[in-house]
Order: C-alpha cells, then sequence, then structure tokens
C-alpha cells in the first residue's frame, strides 16, 4: 500500500485521480467512519451550473457520490485512505 501525506491529499485528487473513478474512507464530523465511490469534476446535476459549497476558505471537496447518484462533500484533511485504479493508498 502506498502513502500520502494528510496535506497533499486535495492536490493528489485533483491531479492523480482527475475525472476518473475513486473510492475514499474519510471520518465524518461525527466521528464516524464513511467509505465512498465518488468523482469529480461532473457538472451534469448542479442547479445553476456552479458549485457554491467549494471555496478556498473551506476545507471541504465536493465530489459526485457514484451510489447515491449524489453530490457530497468531504474533508481532505480526515481522509483515511484512497482507492485509484486498482491501487491502495494510505493517509499518513
Amino acid at each position: 500500500m502506498k502513502k500520502i501525506a494528510r496535506e497533499r491529499v486535495r492536490e493528489f485528487i485533483k491531479t492523480k485521480v482527475g475525472n476518473k473513478i475513486f473510492g475514499v474512507e474519510f471520518i465524518k464530523k461525527d466521528g464516524s467512519r464513511r467509505k465512498m465511490i465518488a468523482r469529480i469534476g461532473v457538472k451534469n446535476h448542479l442547479k445553476g451550473g456552479r458549485n457554491n459549497v467549494e471555496r478556498i476558505d473551506r476545507p471541504y471537496m465536493t465530489v459526485f457520490d457514484m451510489q447515491k447518484k449524489e453530490y457530497r462533500t468531504f474533508n481532505p484533511r480526515t481522509a483515511v485512505s484512497l482507492k485509484v485504479d486498482g491501487e491502495s493508498y494510505e493517509i499518513i
């Protein structure tokens, strides 16, 4: 299993993952863990065509949950692991 530094998770998702589907496990605000199959860059379902949640002053990333078919946000700083193209990554 490869390792990614916690502060590089957002950059890794945007550059390495890009438009691909990926798996992420993260810790929610309530302390529980959640696994999600997601994709970034999906714009088909945005109302008004704009993402108003993801901003420079917020730590969250907006992704499209492929199982629920809805947009979700998660904090990359609380990510525990990622899976992309069959490769698993541990967040350290």
